[in-house]
């Protein structure tokens, strides 16, 4: 038998060419699941910060592209509502200056006077301002509306019942509902104190009604 000498430990066979140290047992490395979770929290803590600060500046980034559409869009109604309400100012001026025009070929209509070229230039005229919307207004018996008739004449008549246009002095024109110019006409009230011939009428029909009831 092998005599141990007192003092020495029996150590375990080294490999030839392997270091000391290469005979030491070593410790066990922790686990990569054992070293995660503080670094991994701190991580997610950050990457969640990062990612409201990314859904804050969106947010904020929609917000101002909606605001931008929006100012956008009303800006270009703005400027058609001008194109437009250019485009008819310029339109009633040029046809404001035709009236007088317009004027003479009616009373020459009337007179029996258009004829002849005269008659293919007014017809002409009247179909280029109609397409641009110019239309004629005022007719003789409708009820006086001061926002479009000018009263150059005033009268009493008993057969009306309220002021009536009795006759066109002028026509009126307008474009679309601009009124480029009232009509001119010659109005009819009421006579004061007279009764309304509608209320003539009822009167006259109760009373011959009363007049076949038996007693």
């Amino acid at each position: 038998m092998t005599e141990e000498t007192p003092g020495f430990e029996e150590k375990p066979d080294v490999p030839s060419g392997a270091t000391p140290d290469d005979a030491e047992p070593k410790a066990a490395a922790p686990s990569e699941e054992e070293a995660a979770p503080a670094g991994d929290t701190d991580r997610t803590v950050g990457l969640t910060a990062e990612l409201d600060q990314a859904r804050t500046a969106l947010s904020e980034r929609t917000a101002d592209l909606q605001r931008l559409q929006a100012e956008y869009q009303n800006y270009r109604r703005r400027v058609e509502r001008d194109r437009v309400t250019v485009k008819e100012i310029a339109v009633a001026n040029l046809l404001s200056e035709l009236l007088p025009v317009l004027d003479d070929v009616g009373r020459a209509r009337e007179h029996g006077e258009l004829v002849g070229g005269f008659k293919s230039v007014a017809e002409s005229l009247e179909t280029v301002v109609a397409k641009l919307g110019l239309q004629q207004f005022g007719k003789e018996g409708e009820p006086f509306d001061p926002t479009i008739h000018e009263a150059l004449m005033h009268s009493y008549a008993p057969d009306v019942t309220e002021t009536t246009c009795v006759a066109i002095l002028q026509p009126g024109y307008r474009i679309g509902e601009r009124t480029i110019r009232p009509a001119r006409v010659a109005v009819a009230e009421p006579q004061p104190g007279a009764t309304p011939a509608a209320a003539k009428e009822e009167k006259t029909d109760d009373e011959e009604s009363g007049g076949t009831e038996e007693v």
